[in-house]
């Protein structure tokens, strides 16, 4: 049954990858405004349905596998996790700034989940042609992007479940409440600071630095 679970999970994934692939590459011709309308429809459906996929596969892990911890170094899993979005991030531009041989013991996927679901965020709440700041302040993991401001009441509900800051975005609002999650299992502090057009979410990862 697990491993069915699995295959079926997988075979959802593919197709949905390559429906959103081909409308890239359908967009980049096209010229007629309704077609594109109908183009970017599809494209935040498509990402909605990643986005469940994603959440789907480490909740399934966490009930089906063990969850083992292991060490890898921060560099790398940010790294691999910013070429995740080469192909969504459009014109914003994703400034890796770690130089860093820091290694980290904790779930690794659970770490890429919430790495996912920062830069995610990052992108989908940037403006156009806007920045994102990956950075490390001491033991601090900084995620900074370009944006609206957030609203100081809507700070103490960011990582609330069904959370949206613009409620006209694509998605279900439950990447911040996995983050949270993730973060309060493993003793990682967060903090947020949202003011003059800048948003940074920072992470303390003094308690799983090896």
């Amino acid at each position: 049954m697990q491993k069915a679970i699995k295959q079926t999970l997988h075979e959802i994934n593919t197709p949905v990858a390559t429906i959103l692939m081909n409308t890239k590459m359908i967009q980049k011709n096209e010229t007629n405004t309704k077609t594109l309308d109908r183009l970017a429809r599809i494209e935040n459906s498509c990402n909605d349905l990643l986005d469940i996929y994603s959440q789907m596969e480490y909740s399934l892990k966490k009930q089906i596998d063990t969850i083992e911890n292991v060490e890898f170094l921060l560099e790398d899993v940010v790294g691999k996790s910013i070429n995740k979005f080469d192909d969504i991030k459009q014109d914003i531009n994703i400034n890796n700034n770690l130089n860093t041989n820091i290694v980290l013991k904790t779930d690794k996927d659970g770490f890429n989940t919430v790495l996912n679901n920062l830069i995610s965020n990052a992108i989908k709440y940037n403006y156009p042609n806007g920045n994102i700041d990956i950075f490390l302040d001491n033991y601090w993991l900084c995620i900074s992007n370009d944006g609206d401001e957030i609203d100081t009441k809507n700070l103490f509900m960011i990582f609330d479940e069904h959370y949206q800051q613009n409620k006209n975005s694509s998605g279900f609002g439950l990447g911040l409440s996995i983050v949270k999650e993730f973060c309060d299992k493993n003793k990682i502090e967060i903090k947020i600071n949202s003011k003059n057009n800048k948003t940074t979410i920072k992470l303390n990862l003094c308690n799983i630095v090896v």
